[in-house]
């Protein structure tokens, strides 16, 4: 009994890692939605992307969640016109971010309550485990 729920606690603490990463990736994301190239022509932020992948350990012998990678989203940049803009290139446009707020937004809800269930995960499982100890008294 002890193992598995020494178990739980362990995937519950993996999955917190990794939705941290993704919340901390989406703040970066969020943070340069707007943040566009200094040179005529050049690309703004690209909006990056967090992967995961299952990580099986070996000694407690479950599987649990990490981060895979962070990579960059390949999707089009949009484009606006701004003759004076620094980044305009000899039409007037320059590129814009592909971050959308609102998807950023929908992502950073999704990571937080993903990350608030383990948070429960653990906690139901120390509650557990005191109740067992109280038990044994």
């Amino acid at each position: 009994m002890i193992d598995s729920l020494k178990s739980a606690i362990f995937v519950a603490g993996s999955g917190m890692r990794a939705q941290g990463t993704r919340i901390r990736v989406i703040a970066e994301n969020i943070a340069n939605q707007n943040s566009t190239a200094n040179v005529p022509g050049g690309d703004p932020y690209r909006r990056k992307v967090v992967t995961f992948q299952n990580a099986m350990d070996r000694e407690l012998n479950v599987d649990a969640v990490k981060v895979r990678r962070v990579t960059e989203d390949p999707s089009a940049f949009g484009l606006r016109f701004d003759p004076s803009h620094p980044a305009a290139d000899e039409n007037g446009y320059y590129r814009t971010p592909n971050v959308k707020g609102l998807v950023e937004t929908m992502d950073m809800l999704e990571a937080q309550r993903t990350y608030r269930a383990n948070v429960s995960v653990i906690d139901n499982t120390r509650r557990m485990v005191r109740a067992t100890v109280d038990l044994l008294r």
